[in-house]
């Protein structure tokens, strides 16, 4: 059975950073996300974690010519992360096996 590969990883990495675009550009055009705000988004770390996936597709050596755009939010949502997780391991077969050796490897202490 094929756990995944890095390729899979990386479409992960990138889909996170087009996501975060995404929700920027539905707070600027006043739609609703108020689903994504129950355990799976942090408006307020938005601006920090688009800087993070940023510094992760540099290492990767992608290029980043997508600056986010302003927005105003004020505190909002929280992230479960076991909610999330579950989230990243359902969308990339590579980021499930990543995730199982790391549980493995954590057991095994």
């Amino acid at each position: 059975m094929d756990g995944g590969s890095e390729a899979d990883v990386s479409s992960a990495l990138l889909g996170e950073h087009f996501e975060t675009h995404l929700f920027v550009s539905a707070i600027n055009s006043g739609k609703k996300i108020e689903g994504y705000k129950k355990g799976l988004l942090e408006v307020h770390n938005l601006r920090r974690r688009h800087r993070e996936l940023v510094k992760e597709m540099l290492r990767r050596g992608y290029n980043h010519r997508s600056p986010l755009d302003d927005f105003q939010w004020d505190h909002a949502g929280w992230v479960n992360r076991k909610k999330s997780l579950e989230e990243l391991a359902r969308r990339c077969k590579a980021c499930r096996k990543l995730q199982k050796e790391k549980r493995k490897k954590w057991k095994q202490r």
